[in-house]
């Protein structure tokens, strides 16, 4: 199996610096800092991009799940929002809320949900973030 690269570079204190990061592939890349972390200032941050990769990774399992269940879903939309909150001297990942919408042509809404569950504990981006909180909402969408 490959393994994934991304670079990070950080110039200057917390409070006043800034920062670029990109992945090895060069699709994701951009300016981050203080403001954009912890605050609403422009740029990326690690949490955005924790949770990209969450809802990609959950919106892929969920589709295999489902797939190896006979039920091939039409489409999968998922929505991740990470948490960071200060705790003590720092700060901390507190929660991720997963929220999909499926279409998913034959199901139950019973088997939609055991299936969307299994595939939240499944997920390898879940598995990594296992000491973070992590809920979902999953609904099945008509066609």
């Amino acid at each position: 199996m490959p393994v994934r690269k991304a670079e990070a570079t950080w110039k200057g204190d917390l409070k006043g610096g800034e920062g670029w990061l990109k992945s090895a592939s060069g699709n994701v890349q951009g300016k981050y800092s203080a403001a954009s972390r912890f605050e609403d200032g422009t740029g990326t941050n690690p949490e955005e991009l924790i949770a990209a990769a969450h809802a990609g990774c959950y919106s892929m399992a969920l589709s295999a799940e489902l797939s190896g269940a006979g039920h091939v879903p039409t489409s999968v939309d998922t929505t991740a929002k990470v948490t960071i909150e200060k705790q003590g001297g720092g700060f901390a990942i507190t929660g991720i809320a997963l929220s999909t919408k499926a279409i998913v042509p034959g199901i139950s809404p019973g088997d939609f949900k055991s299936i969307a569950e299994a595939a939240k504990t499944g997920c390898p981006v879940s598995k990594a973030l296992a000491s973070v909180p992590i809920t979902l909402t999953a609904e099945l969408v008509s066609a």
